[in-house]
């Protein structure tokens, strides 16, 4: 069979000529309805800008929840990704590529690791957030009786960490725990922000706290000023890990490489994922210092495709990408620029978020209606809580394509607010 035969039997398994409503018929008969019924079915992307199946237009102001950094179809990440998998796909984990060791040495430049600290590649963040789960429990040096003495694993009420069994015990939202209970015990929620509950919490008892610089599931929600600061002299002293988990907030998403550099802190392992492969499926756990990467011996934790060829040529390519056009500085610019229109909306109470990971209250509880409204007028948004607005734009967005959606938005929140009950 030629590839021309290959191309036309492919071309007609996705019926370019086929409605959305064609495609979501199809997809109600075959897939699980985890997701519920998708918003639209989207055919094609370039930079900040996506189509439908029935050819509507839409300004992605949601970059695939904070992925697309680099927004849809970049020409020199999908060039890298085209020219390694046409000479190198898959290895496995007996093996290793130019690529993982490169883009290792690189994500160790970028936070400042010390000496000793090491990379593990994952293909998600929640698959990330299991390998820091594993890493906190390798953390506890055994009792007179021989059981670990650190048994607990501190997290914030309001955190988002995955939907795994290990990143779901560290979640707090208890419609995403209780179908699945009993979950790994020994993790204990603490009070959002309370640097108070926290220091009255660690003890020698607890092998890590993990956090999240900013809760992004929670309504976009940055740690008060000076809890960083105050978790890390905790965790130090009492010898328990600390661990952010920054598979949101990670890779320029807050104008900085990770969100809790502004800080000063030094973590002692690290999760990403989302933007790292600038819309190509990779996570990573960064861990920081000899101590810290050691606890992990041989054969305690693996992944078949983590750390592919593919996956870490199309991170480098973000990467780089990101650094060489000073995207950083864009995002923290585009961002400041974009709360400050926020701000000045009617129906908006609360901006909150750094970069371009932004999160703003209303009025009342209609975020849902404006998602909806918002997608009919061509801008695709997002509704983390029932009052609550995200935006996590690739982080190539201009402040052009931004005004666009602060004009329209006074009408999308009005229309909205009126038809919510």
């Amino acid at each position: 069979m030629t590839d021309l035969n290959h191309t036309e039997q492919l071309a007609e398994v996705l019926d370019q000529q086929a409605s959305g409503a064609d495609w979501l018929a199809r997809y109600s008969s075959s897939l699980l309805g985890v997701f519920g019924t998708p918003q639209r079915v989207l055919v094609r992307g370039n930079g900040c800008t996506v189509w439908d199946a029935d050819g509507n237009q839409y300004l992605d102001l949601l970059g695939g929840i904070a992925v697309n950094a680099l927004g849809h179809a970049h020409p020199f990440v999908t060039s890298v990704i085209s020219s390694q998998l046409a000479t190198l796909g898959h290895v496995s984990n007996f093996f290793t590529s130019p690529t993982q060791i490169a883009l290792a040495e690189k994500l160790l430049q970028l936070s400042a690791a010390p000496a000793g600290s090491k990379a593990f590649f994952t293909n998600s963040g929640t698959e990330a957030v299991e390998a820091a789960f594993k890493l906190a429990r390798r953390n506890s040096t055994p009792a007179a009786d021989g059981k670990p003495a650190r048994t607990r694993i501190l997290a914030l009420d309001g955190a988002f960490h995955g939907r795994t069994m290990g990143a779901l015990a560290l979640t707090a939202k208890q419609a995403y725990r209780e179908p699945f209970e009993p979950l790994p015990g020994g993790v204990e929620h603490l009070p959002f922000g309370s640097i108070e509950a926290l220091v009255n919490a660690v003890d020698e008892t607890v092998a890590a706290v993990i956090l999240e610089p900013i809760q992004g599931e929670a309504g976009v929600r940055p740690l008060p000023p000076g809890y960083l600061q105050a978790a890390r002299e905790v965790t130090t002293r009492a010898g328990a890990l600390l661990i952010l988990d920054e598979v949101q907030t990670g890779i320029g998403r807050t104008g900085s490489w990770f969100a809790h550099q502004p800080s000063g802190i030094v973590p002692d392992a690290m999760t990403l994922a989302k933007g790292l492969g600038g819309g190509f499926p990779i996570g990573a756990l960064i861990t920081f210092g000899a101590a810290v990467s050691s606890l992990f011996a041989p054969g305690q934790h693996g992944t078949t495709f983590g750390g592919n060829p593919v996956a870490t040529a199309a991170a480098l390519a973000t990467l780089h990408t990101i650094e060489a056009t000073d995207l950083l500085g864009h995002a923290h610019d585009v961002g400041a620029w974009l709360r400050a229109e926020l701000a000045t909306v009617e129906l908006v109470t609360e901006v909150r978020g750094e970069g371009l990971l932004i999160g703003f209250d209303l009025t009342g509880d209609y975020a849902a209606a404006a998602v909806t409204e918002a997608l009919l007028q061509g801008f695709i948004i997002n509704a983390p809580t029932p009052h609550t607005l995200r935006l996590a734009p690739p982080l190539i967005l201009t402040t052009e394509q931004a005004a666009t959606f602060t004009a329209a938005l006074p009408g999308i929140l009005n229309i909205a607010k009126e038809r919510t009950p």
